[in-house]
């Protein structure tokens, strides 16, 4: 199944009107014509199968015949994480959590983070890619860029954990999540949390946690994190 991205459209829409570049894309790239159909999602966690009734390369319309709504999960998983220096490696770990599951994400700003600007719009475009590439119907939510300490002190999510290189006393992260839940997991820069930020969280209630025996980069640990949650819930 291919999967087209529209924002707008909602459940009480009849029409569909695509913009210039998909519209261009669908009818002369994908050569559609009017009685194709087309499967849209608003990332929202909604199918609608539509009907092509013109194929006009600028204004591409089509009918909607049906939808269809994501079913609904029992639980959350919000990533924040350190911006790495390269933005490729971060963007590799957006298109994979994407594809697991992941359900928003916050860029956090450590006292090591070697990278401090984020551009949410390309990481959008990421998400939006990584979101129709796997057939999910609900676009994860990514925040604005924030100073590590503003997140953990304000951070509400019933279960909240860090994940750390230090040596100090850490638990499993697959034994300590508790199935349908809320989950934040802090995951850090190349250089690790400082001594300071780590003292933070677990001031603020996050459990400090390991992700396993070897040591990860910040892409990868994000990604076992994801991973991680959403198989405790996979055979709830």
């Amino acid at each position: 199944m291919q999967l087209f991205y529209n924002p707008t459209v909602k459940k009480s829409d009849k029409v569909i009107t695509f913009p210039k570049d998909e519209s261009k894309h669908i009818v002369k790239v994908l050569r559609k014509d009017i009685g194709d159909k087309l499967n849209i999602t608003n990332g929202k966690g909604f199918l609608f199968t539509a009907e092509i009734t013109d194929i006009n390369p600028n204004k591409c319309r089509a009918v909607i015949q049906d939808f269809e709504e994501e079913r609904d999960k029992k639980y959350h998983i919000h990533l924040a994480v350190a911006p790495t220096k390269m933005n490729d490696r971060f963007e590799t770990f957006l298109e994979k959590a994407t594809e697991i599951g992941l359900d928003s994400i916050t860029p956090i700003i450590c006292d090591h983070s070697e990278r401090k600007i984020v551009k949410i719009n390309r990481l959008e475009r990421v998400l939006q890619s990584a979101m129709k590439q796997s057939l999910h119907f609900t676009l994860p939510k990514i925040n604005e860029a924030i100073p590590f300490k503003d997140f953990v002190e304000n951070e509400q999510n019933e279960q909240k954990f860090i994940a750390h290189c230090e040596e100090l006393d850490k638990k499993s992260l697959q034994k300590e999540l508790k199935p349908r839940g809320n989950y934040t997991i802090l995951i850090g820069p190349e250089g690790d949390f400082s001594p300071q930020e780590i003292e933070l969280a677990i001031k603020n209630s996050f459990i400090p946690v390991t992700l396993g025996n070897t040591r990860l980069r910040t892409e990868t640990a994000a990604i076992v994190a994801a991973h991680t949650a959403a198989m405790i819930n996979e055979f709830q």
